[in-house]
């Protein structure tokens, strides 16, 4: 498959400027690589010998979070998770956007590739209007054309990583509301007093065959007057996290990914275990766990990343905030951790045969 895209022009300039782009690429700066040749046949064989259930039996308990969205936060920062990466901040009278996928597939081709088992708890068009759309790097689950082709109609600037302006803007977004920044670069939100900064991250890019790390990766901190927020995009454990903590820490909500793991991808993502230690890195705050409850990405089970992070955050002393989907939630009236995914509407149950029972090795909860 050929590259998508390429940058030109200004935006070529700016990426072949960039410390991380070396040799024609982009690269972390740990020099971690995704395995992804040494490891095919074994993770093949694991993917389909395994009796891992990779998929929910029905749908996963949601709510619409138009109701809570009617009225500012009391607090001044709220977040709503929509599935997968996707959040919805608020943060001292902004909304920022994360990685926006509403499409029912994260592939180049519309009728092959992984497809949600999870709608969204809202459509896309009832978003209330936004201040800023961030995408943290170009894979198919985090910049999703039909999802980008919409937001292009409304009036929200973009804000990305090096190199997938040009994404975006062949899927409609114009150029002058494009933002794209290299790392530890900042750029505020305009019309009101909340900043972007690009951040490190280590993990790969690309969108086909003849385009790996052509554009770059980040993480992305949204930070106001009052309140501060760190969304790791994709991500594995990197050191790097302490030098954020330091150059642009403390925060109040530390958005980290724990799906899609597996231990031959622990150097590009986290997984529940590693999201833990990347809390610590970054000092702190309250961790809401995403990248999970959407997509079948990965070789476990679709509910093991909760089931681990419910098992794990109270013996490691961490403050996790996991609300259902669609519940906008004002992180000091969080109330606790609750294992809502548990109530599967089973499909069986529906049509009123015995429920399937979904794998908990945490049933004792």
């Amino acid at each position: 498959m050929k590259a998508i895209t390429k940058s030109q022009g200004l935006r070529l300039e700016r990426v072949r400027a960039s410390k991380q782009y070396q040799g024609g690429t982009f690269r972390n700066a740990s020099g971690a690589t995704p395995d992804l040749k040494g490891n095919t046949f074994a993770t093949m064989g694991e993917y389909f010998a395994g009796g891992q259930q990779r998929k929910p039996p029905g749908l996963l308990p949601s709510t619409s979070p138009l109701a809570g969205w009617a009225q500012a936060p009391d607090s001044g920062l709220r977040l709503t998770w929509l599935g997968h990466s996707t959040v919805l901040i608020e943060l001292d009278g902004a909304r920022v956007l994360t990685d926006p996928v509403w499409g029912e597939r994260i592939s180049p081709v519309k009728l092959v590739g992984p497809k949600r088992f999870q709608p969204a708890p809202v459509e896309l068009e009832k978003l209330p209007d936004l201040d800023a759309v961030v995408v943290s790097h170009d894979h198919y689950d985090h910049l999703d054309k039909p999802s980008i082709q919409k937001l292009a109609k409304r009036d929200v600037p973009f804000f990305t990583s090096l190199g997938v302006g040009a994404h975006l803007e062949k899927y409609g977004v114009p150029p002058e509301r494009i933002t794209e920044l290299d790392w530890w670069e900042t750029a505020k939100v305009p019309n009101t007093d909340v900043v972007i900064t690009a951040a490190p991250s280590q993990h790969f890019s690309g969108r086909g065959l003849a385009d790996r790390n052509h554009t770059l990766w980040s993480s992305f901190i949204v930070k106001g007057p009052k309140h501060s927020t760190f969304f790791s995009g994709d991500t594995g454990l990197t050191e790097e996290y302490r030098e954020i903590r330091e150059r642009i820490g403390p925060f109040d909500a530390v958005l980290l990914e724990i799906g899609a793991f597996h231990e031959s991808w622990g150097q590009i993502h986290l997984g529940p275990k590693n999201a833990l230690e990347a809390l610590k890195l970054l000092g702190g705050g309250l961790l809401l766990p995403v990248h999970w409850g959407t997509f079948n990405l990965a070789l476990h089970a679709w509910d093991e990343p909760a089931e681990t992070m419910f098992e794990l955050a109270p013996k490691c002393g961490a403050n996790v905030m996991m609300p259902i989907l669609g519940a906008p939630t004002e992180p000091h009236r969080y109330e606790g951790l609750d294992p809502w995914w548990r109530n599967v509407k089973a499909l069986d149950e529906v049509a009123g045969r015995q429920p399937a029972l979904t794998r908990h090795r945490h049933s004792g909860r």
